[in-house]
């Protein structure tokens, strides 16, 4: 199993928007809008590293108003 957390940019008074949609991608537990230098925190569970950066992420980036992604999976487990 392989966890990350994506912190996310988005065009000003986006987040929401993209937090929901992003929601809705397969291996994607949470989506949730904060405040600070990033605009929405994404947890991914997923099978295999190469679905990570393959599949999901690229989902996650065409999500509309999405300006910049930051991808941190997580090393440790639990």
């Amino acid at each position: 199993m392989v966890q990350a957390y994506i912190l996310i940019q988005t065009e000003v008074g986006r987040a929401a928007l993209a937090a929901a949609a992003i929601a809705q991608i397969s291996g994607v537990s949470s989506s949730e809008e904060v405040s600070g230098p990033y605009d929405v925190i994404v947890r991914v569970e997923t099978t295999d590293a190469t679905r990570l950066t393959d599949d999901i992420v690229p989902q996650i980036q065409k999500v509309d108003g999405i300006t910049r992604t930051l991808t941190c999976p997580v090393v440790g487990a639990r």
